[in-house]
C-alpha cells in the first residue's frame, strides 16, 4: 500500500502500541493527552517500512526535479530519513546537536544538493527549521520536508513546503495553560530533545 490515510497511519501506530493516552511534555514543552511514541513504531521494521514506504511516494508525487540527499534531524529523525531515502533511492544523511545546534558533522555536502528533510512527528516545526537553517548555511538547497505525522494539523509554519503522510489534530497546551483533567495527572517526558 503506498498511499495511507490519517486514520490508516494512526492504526499502524496503535498496532504497535505507540498511540499512548495520559499527560506528556512533548519536545515542543507543550503538553499533550496523546503521545505518538514512534520508537514502538520504529522497532518493526515492516511498519517502519510501511509507513516510509507511503511518505516515499508521497514526496516523489509532491517533488519536481532531483534529490540528492534526505537529512533527517537526530534523533527522532534518523530511522524514518534512512528509509524514506532508501525507497527514493537516495543516500541519508543526518543533523546531530553539537552545543544545542544542528551539525551536519559525519558528512559534505555540494552546493546547490537538493534535500528533503525527514522527521518522524511535527508538533511545532523547530527541529525542520533548525535543519533547514544548518543546510542552508553550507549551500544545500531545501526543497520540502516531509514527516511521518504533523501534529499540528498543517498549522505549523517550517519555511518550506511541508509533506505529512498524516495530519492530526492533537491538542498541545502551555505547561500554565493546562485543562483540569490534564493538570490533575502527572505528565511525563519521553521526548528526545535533550539527547
Amino acid at each position: 500500500m503506498t498511499t495511507m490515510t490519517n486514520q490508516d497511519v494512526l492504526d499502524v501506530f496503535k498496532q504497535a502500541g505507540a498511540y499512548l493516552e495520559g499527560h506528556f511534555i512533548l519536545t515542543s514543552g507543550l503538553r499533550s493527552p496523546i503521545f505518538l511514541q514512534k520508537a514502538r513504531v520504529f522497532m518493526h521494521a515492516d511498519l517502519t517500512e510501511k509507513l516510509c514506504t507511503a511518505l516515499a511516494a508521497r514526496i516523489t508525487a509532491e517533488v519536481s526535479g532531483k534529490i540528492d540527499y534526505v537529512v533527517g534531524p537526530a534523533v527522532g529523525g534518523l530511522i524514518p530519513a534512512y528509509e524514506t531515502s532508501r525507497h527514493l533511492k537516495v543516500p541519508a544523511i543526518w543533523v546531530e546537536r553539537e552545543n544545542g545546534e544542528f551539525r551536519l558533522r559525519r558528512f559534505e555536502v555540494e552546493p546547490g544538493a537538493r534535500v528533503v528533510i525527514v522527521e518522524d512527528i511535527v508538533t511545532t516545526g523547530l527541529s525542520i527549521r533548525e535543519t533547514i537553517t544548518c543546510m542552508r548555511a553550507l549551500g544545500a538547497e531545501v526543497v520540502a520536508a516531509a514527516c511521518l505525522i504533523d501534529r499540528s494539523a498543517g498549522k505549523a509554519d517550517v519555511g518550506v513546503p511541508l509533506i505529512a503522510l498524516a495530519e492530526v489534530a492533537v491538542p498541545a497546551y502551555p505547561a500554565d495553560a493546562l485543562p483540569p483533567e490534564l493538570a490533575a495527572i502527572p505528565p511525563i517526558k519521553p521526548g528526545s530533545r535533550s539527547l
